[in-house]
């Protein structure tokens, strides 16, 4: 009877033991399927044919979240699956359709809720990498302060991801995977010091970046043969960003030479540490600016004329003022080798425009950027030239005045634009409906009821109270249809429903520094000690405001004395290659009122 008894226990503990074998294997088999649902993926790991993405990150706004992550380099590559988690299920949820490019801006959200984001990377037969690893962004209202950060941030990342970081040179449109701009490659050189300062990269991060973009810029191909990067010093407006070289029949480019170079001297003021990598961002620099041959393009009198073509020679127009091109004139008759005459400035000034608009009298030019771009690196309050002193004030006062004539017109509006008014203004050199147009006000020059947010965001040192309502108001108006992974987009028409779809190198740059120098003056500080500003700006007869009331014959003798380099200002021969000795040390900072 024991021996009977025994049996039946043995079968439930064999019983026992299988189920629970039996139990385990299915919560495994369970929970890989549940773990794939989560995670979205539509192949094993076995399967997966590319990298998953990386560098994942967010920018949080109000009722918006942008994304970006570091592009993919697979041949293959077709585009991105982006996934959000739903707190109801804690599964991960495609996002969309593709995303062609490596960024995301999702407006399905609501603030003060958490959201979980992960990416993966598809292929030309539809398989998708691991997915990235997982971040999460709450989005909220923000003070005036975030939103300010954001928007300058946001604008910031532009020079971050759409630069190629084998030569550093930058696109000049977001939409055009080919063309890089000169200009946008000067904007983007500042705005890494920007981005250093305020945390956003580190300083070993941009400092590379922009040792990548000097030596390219250093060692591409000099030369009067129509395919090379530059000549005599000049670079070509438009470079194809791969290549390095001539894009399309681009013109060597004066002024857009002359804003690459005011990022390059900037950098090379900024990178002061005892460091290898920095002496030789200064080395470079310092080597940039001494190539290049201003007087060559000094052709039909003092002015400088607007370019030169391989296949045709001089263009047929030359700078006269006013317009952006005012940095040209500066960093030419700063040059230790190459400058011009200092009667180019008088030459400059003399085709000056003085109206009164809306109550403000000024120095015209109509659109904006023409009143922010020297602006951007040049400080000046409290400086005067001859015109200026005639006038009873600075150059920063008349833009100020400008840009606040540039909203009295819009809150005007005199062909009846929809949705002009305090808060919607800005009419600048942007994208439009049908092309590109460089539009302005007053006096009104080709208004198409195109409002441009770098109008009043590049504004923001002039106007920052006008500036910031303007973009709060577009903002909180426009939200899923102007704001995207870089901001705001380059423009947009109330009256025609339209809204760009690409952003411009050259209407992000001013925003990003333009801002900076609002907030803290950092861009103005450092760029305003470098030895060749202050060359120019003594040459072209500017003083201090304090000096020029004290002394009213003090500006021709500092003209006439800095037209003549000092000892230390000699440089040695200009050779191919870069100098090793570093600048005189820079004299003290522009006197500020």
């Amino acid at each position: 009877m024991r021996i009977r008894a025994v049996q039946p226990l043995k079968y439930w503990l064999w019983l026992a033991r299988g189920g629970a074998l039996l139990l385990m294997l299915l919560v495994l088999i369970g929970g890989a399927a549940w773990g794939q649902e989560t995670l979205g993926a539509t192949t094993s790991i076995e399967d997966a044919a590319m990298a998953e993405p990386m560098g994942l990150v967010q920018r949080s706004g109000d009722r918006s979240v942008i994304l970006h992550w570091d592009p993919a380099t697979d041949a293959d590559l077709t585009g991105y699956h982006v996934y959000r988690e739903q707190l109801a299920t804690g599964t991960f949820e495609p996002r969309g359709a593709t995303s062609p490019t490596n960024h995301f801006v999702d407006f399905d959200v609501e603030n003060d809720s958490i959201y979980r984001y992960r990416v993966s990377a598809v292929d030309t037969a539809g398989q998708e990498s691991h997915l990235s690893s997982s971040i999460s962004a709450t989005p909220h209202a923000l003070d005036d302060e975030a939103f300010v950060d954001l928007t300058q941030r946001a604008a910031f990342d532009y020079f971050w991801y759409e630069a190629n970081v084998e030569n550093g040179l930058i696109k000049d449109r977001s939409g055009d995977p080919s063309l890089a701009s000169i200009a946008a490659v000067g904007f983007g050189l500042s705005s890494l010091t920007a981005g250093i300062d305020r945390g956003w990269i580190s300083r070993e991060a941009g400092r590379a970046r922009v040792l990548t973009t000097l030596t390219f810029l250093w060692n591409s191909p000099q030369g009067p043969e129509p395919d090379a990067t530059g000549y005599k010093g000049f670079y070509y407006h438009f470079l194809n960003l791969h290549s390095g070289r001539r894009a399309g029949d681009s013109e060597l480019s004066t002024v857009d030479t002359a804003l690459l170079l005011a990022g390059v001297l900037h950098v090379e003021q900024y990178f002061d540490q005892d460091d290898a990598a920095e002496a030789q961002i200064r080395n470079l620099a310092d080597a940039l600016y001494r190539r290049v041959e201003w007087s060559w393009m000094v052709v039909r009198s003092t002015k400088i004329c607007h370019g030169w073509k391989p296949e045709s020679g001089f263009l047929p127009y030359d700078w006269g003022g006013y317009n952006e091109a005012m940095i040209l004139y500066l960093l030419a008759l700063g040059s230790p080798i190459f400058p011009i005459n200092p009667e180019a400035w008088s030459a400059w000034t003399s085709s000056y425009i003085w109206q009164t608009h809306y109550g403000q009298a000024f120095v015209v030019f109509p659109p904006l950027f023409g009143h922010q771009y020297s602006h951007v690196w040049i400080d000046f309050r409290g400086i005067q030239d001859t015109y200026m002193r005639g006038k009873g004030l600075d150059y920063f006062e008349n833009s100020r005045r400008a840009t606040l004539a540039n909203r009295a017109y819009a809150i005007a509006n005199p062909h009846g634009w929809e949705d002009y008014g305090e808060n919607i203004w800005g009419l600048t050199a942007s994208d439009i409906p049908s092309s590109y147009s460089a539009r302005g006000a007053p006096p009104a020059e080709r208004d198409d009821g195109t409002i441009t947010p770098t109008a009043a965001a590049g504004s923001f040192a002039f106007t920052p109270r006008e500036s910031l309502a303007a973009l709060r108001h577009m903002y909180d108006s426009y939200r899923t249809q102007l704001w995207g992974p870089y901001g705001f987009k380059d423009a947009f028409n109330p009256s025609l429903k339209w809204f760009a779809s690409d952003y411009l190198g050259i209407d992000q740059g001013p925003i990003v520094l333009m801002i900076e120098n609002y907030r803290t003056g950092r861009i103005w500080n450092v760029f305003m000690q470098h030895p060749a500003i202050q060359r120019g700006l003594a040459r072209a007869g500017f003083v201090s405001t304090t000096e020029a009331k004290t002394d009213i014959n003090q500006e021709h003798t500092t003209s006439d004395v800095a037209t003549q380099p000092t000892t230390s200002e000699a440089p040695p021969a200009h050779s191919d290659v870069a100098p090793k000795t570093l600048p005189a040390e820079a004299p003290p900072a522009q006197q500020r009122s």
